[in-house]
């Protein structure tokens, strides 16, 4: 199983549901190029490129017919695999962006703009921060809606994974700005797909949750309840169960 993270971070954003998907699935949790201890890409940095790259990693570890867990720009670039097809096997998107009308792509854009910024300009206080349950809270409010159950350690990793990140500017450029994620018409997926959306996400608004299944009529649509950007964080139990009840064969 291979589990693809969101623009800033790194695959320690996993570390709430690694443990349960570990016991049951042989785990792979990459860092994207870029980002983590990924080099960049060389030549053109996109959506597109990345999920090139992550094609290669699969047909280089023969890995290709692996099931995918995506959160945020990852459970975009997962779909993009999943349109592709002969890559990946069942797919789980969490949150996935792209799917906004009119200006609800600057939502998404401010929200991890404002996270960057905090993490730079706050990386000395950070570990002091963090400790504190109403700084998770405040830090991360626009990704989830139970950021003071969040351990400080989870908290300071995705932190300083924004602060860090050095394809963070270029690729949040061409998620908000590039070309629009292309579908997959009724029937053209080989494998199952699940698209997961927390019902109080303010970066990927619901209602871009109907977009998402038109433009994917074969995947299935999951509700979080109380839950934000992040599924794996605010209810880590219900994910792990979904994503393995999803890829079992």
């Amino acid at each position: 199983m291979l589990l693809v993270h969101g623009l800033g971070s790194n695959w320690r954003t996993w570390q709430t549901i690694l443990d349960p998907l570990a016991a049951e699935r042989a785990v792979v949790a990459i860092d994207l190029p870029g980002f983590g201890k990924s080099p960049p890409l060389d030549g053109e940095v996109s959506l597109r490129t990345l999920a090139s790259a992550v094609a290669r990693f699969l047909h280089e570890h023969d890995l290709c017919g692996a099931d995918a867990v995506g959160s945020s720009m990852g459970a975009r670039l997962v779909l993009e695999l999943a349109r592709r097809g002969q890559v990946l096997g069942t797919v789980v998107s969490l949150g996935p962006g792209g799917f906004w009308a009119g200006r609800e792509h600057l939502a998404y854009q401010v929200s991890l703009c404002l996270s960057m910024r905090l993490a730079r300009g706050l990386h000395a206080a950070m570990p002091a921060l963090v400790a504190h349950a109403w700084a998770r809270t405040l830090l991360l409010a626009r990704f989830s809606a139970q950021g003071r159950r969040l351990s400080p350690a989870l908290v300071l990793e995705e932190m300083r994974s924004y602060a860090v990140a050095k394809s963070f500017d270029l690729m949040l450029e061409d998620v908000v700005r590039g070309s629009p994620l292309e579908g997959a018409d009724v029937g053209t997926l080989a494998k199952p797909v699940v698209i997961g959306w927390g019902r109080l996400d303010k970066v990927c608004l619901p209602r871009q949750a109907a977009r998402a299944q038109a433009q994917f009529p074969d995947a299935r649509l999951h509700w979080f309840e109380c839950c934000g950007h992040y599924p794996h964080w605010d209810q880590p139990e219900e994910t792990a169960r979904l994503i393995l009840d999803t890829t079992a064969d």
